[in-house]
């Protein structure tokens, strides 16, 4: 594949000193990313919410019982409950927003700022570039499913003392046990944003508006979270990677069940990887001059 602002008849794998494999480090493109305004503003909501919940709670009292228990009902039982119950409300909107934000804009916003051409005239090859740009993307994204439990666990620690996860069945894992049943669950929610990631990274290869990148990515959830809410579909529901979003709540049973995180987990890498194809090669053949 040509780069662009090379001459014509001269091939950028023969130019003296010229190695693909040395153009566009990852430390180079993470520290882009990091100092990118959107990045830290992300982060710091994120970090933000688990004091927003905490304060609610302050100000309004323990959450009410109702028939059927929940997270949200047990948040004030223990640090590790509170990290449960973050992750709960981070669950199908929250987490979204983040994950479609850093593989979404990632390409159109550097299309739109017209530094595309220049990267590639360094000469980036294409599907490095890619490769590189998502990569980074799904690092964020990991950084930012990973933060809002971890600051959920530091806050609801300080809050409601140090102590075992309560279930909404009525039975409870020891601390010990709560930990890495929560990084079970935090690694299944990455990976089923995965298709979220791809999507929007399709969509940010294909339009010079971040935009509506991120916000494709973003509709395309919320409908097939309501695709997923109608019973009359039956098993075709399945096929929906929102219809597994809350399979994590499997992690943190008295006994770990992994079949629906599996099924999740499969089903959201089957989608992304033939939504990537989709995106290296419709790139690979955008005029990104004009």
């Amino acid at each position: 594949m040509s780069a662009v602002g090379v001459s014509p008849g001269v091939s950028p794998d023969h130019a003296a000193g010229y190695r693909a494999g040395r153009t566009l480090p990852f430390r180079v493109e993470i520290v882009r990313q990091l100092r990118r305004r959107r990045t830290m503003v992300i982060g710091g909501v994120l970090a933000a919410m688990p004091l927003i919940v905490l304060a609610a709670f302050a100000v309004a009292g323990t959450p009410g019982r109702t028939d059927r228990t929940t997270f949200i009902e047990l948040a004030t039982s223990s640090g590790p409950n509170f990290a449960a119950t973050m992750l709960f409300m981070g669950t199908g909107f929250m987490l979204v927003i983040p994950v479609a934000l850093f593989c979404g804009d990632t390409v159109a916003s550097e299309a739109s700022w017209s530094s595309l051409r220049y990267l590639l005239a360094a000469p980036v090859p294409r599907a490095r570039l890619l490769a590189r740009k998502f990569l980074v993307g799904l690092l964020f994204s990991a950084a930012a499913v990973t933060l809002l439990p971890l600051v959920g666990l530091a806050v609801g620690t300080a809050a409601y003392g140090w102590g075992d996860l309560k279930l909404p069945a009525g039975a409870s894992l020891t601390a010990g046990e709560a930990l890495p049943r929560l990084a079970v669950a935090v690694a299944f929610v990455l990976l089923s944003e995965v298709v979220i990631a791809a999507l929007a990274f399709w969509l940010s290869t294909a339009t010079d508006a971040p935009l509506g990148a991120v916000g494709g990515a973003v509709f395309a959830s919320i409908i097939t979270g309501v695709l997923d809410a109608i019973t009359a579909l039956g098993d075709l529901r399945g096929w929906l990677p929102a219809h597994w979003q809350y399979a994590w709540a499997d992690a943190l049973q008295p006994h770990l069940e992994w079949g629906g995180m599996l099924q999740g987990v499969s089903l959201s890498l089957s989608y992304a990887v033939v939504l990537l194809a989709l995106a290296f090669r419709g790139f690979a053949r955008k005029d990104v001059v004009s």
